[in-house]
């Protein structure tokens, strides 16, 4: 008689380990796989906006020292007057796009 119920045995456990499989493959796609997603996504696009502000920050000094090398040898003066009113300018252009906080929606 205790044959008889020994397969019995095996396939409850089987069933058991089964739906333990299946509960953390349901937790595993909806918990952790987006918290793995949202993590790259912060990690890469951190990584992205430091290598964009070296690149404009390398970009921006070599405009200035090719200007004053090139263009305004002698002259840096009207260099750093021509950066700045890029800059003033484009500030400019922003400040005038902004809306306010009650239209943002």
């Amino acid at each position: 008689m205790a044959d008889a119920s020994r397969p019995h045995d095996g396939d409850f456990v089987d069933k058991v380990l089964r739906q333990f499989d299946h509960a953390l493959d349901v937790v595993h796609d909806k918990v952790l796989r987006p918290l793995f997603l949202a993590g790259r996504v912060i990690a890469y696009g951190f990584i992205i906006v430091m290598a964009a502000l070296v690149l404009v920050t390398v970009l921006l000094i070599g405009v200035i020292r090719f200007a004053n090398v090139y263009l305004f040898a002698g002259h840096e003066y009207i260099t750093y007057l021509s950066v700045g009113a890029i800059a003033i300018l484009a500030g400019m252009f922003i400040w005038r796009r902004r809306r306010p906080v009650n239209l943002r929606k």
